[in-house]
């Protein structure tokens, strides 16, 4: 589903923070990248979606077996690729479901689809929002505006579930979460996650992935993936920390 070749990236007219990224997710499968601060996590999934404050100097990023480096962010959304931000932007007057509605339709327009019907569209909204724990009266209110870290992030699941992405990739979703919201969002991921479509977490911390089973986790460091392993990596990592990987 996504192959990245020897990806080299950089802050636009700053310095390379991507140095030869070589990964392959395939359809069905979990991947978690961890990695200390400043590695280029973030970087790399920003350069995925197609961020503009990125420029690519080097590699490919395939997707489904096409080449979508000259692809506009918006182009790569209505591929299937979906990015959910460490911090989410505030929409003062446009609520969750206006925004819901606008994004959903807009993403089956650019699929030659018809727009779905208010009915399907609140059945739906409906079904997920009760999957998460959402209630009625947060569907209502702006977009992120004055939520909290937990809500921004629940949203973010949200929206993942209702848009149906071929590839979710989740930017530190576990950052300012407590447990039972935490166990919520993990839950929507688990529920999402099925042969035909594939998830990349970003995480610091190993607790995340004892809600969602990783096939891969690897690790990050210095722009490159330094390793790679099963799920008793992050459990390795969690109690030595990078340096043993680092020196």
């Amino acid at each position: 589903m996504l192959e990245i070749k020897n990806l080299y990236a950089r802050i636009e007219d700053g310095a390379q923070i991507l140095k030869g990224i070589n990964l392959e997710i395939k359809p069905g499968e979990v991947h978690a990248i961890m990695g200390p601060n400043g590695a280029g996590k973030s970087t790399l999934s920003s350069v995925i979606a197609g961020k503009e404050d990125y420029e690519v100097t080097e590699g490919e990023i395939l997707f489904q077996g096409e080449n979508i480096i000259e692809d506009a962010p918006e182009e790569r959304a209505h591929k299937g690729i979906f990015l959910s931000f460490q911090y989410p932007v505030e929409i003062p007057g446009v609520s969750v479901t206006n925004f819901i509605k606008a994004a959903l339709n807009e993403n089956r327009k650019a699929n030659g689809l018809d727009e779905m019907s208010a009915k399907d569209m609140l059945g739906m909204i409906r079904e997920k929002s009760e999957k998460l724990g959402i209630k009625k009266d947060f569907l209502s209110r702006s977009l992120n505006e004055g939520f909290s870290g937990g809500e921004k992030k629940r949203n973010e699941i949200f929206q993942m579930m209702m848009l149906n992405p071929k590839l979710a990739i989740l930017d530190e979703t576990d950052s300012g979460l407590d447990i039972d919201a935490l166990r919520i969002v993990a839950d929507g991921v688990n529920t999402f996650k099925n042969e035909g479509n594939a998830v990349l977490l970003i995480t610091h911390y190993q607790r995340l992935l004892n809600y969602i089973q990783p096939d891969f986790v690897h690790v990050l460091a210095n722009g490159r993936i330094i390793k790679t392993g099963d799920k008793s990596l992050a459990l390795e990592l969690e109690e030595k920390g990078y340096d043993w990987l680092l020196n």
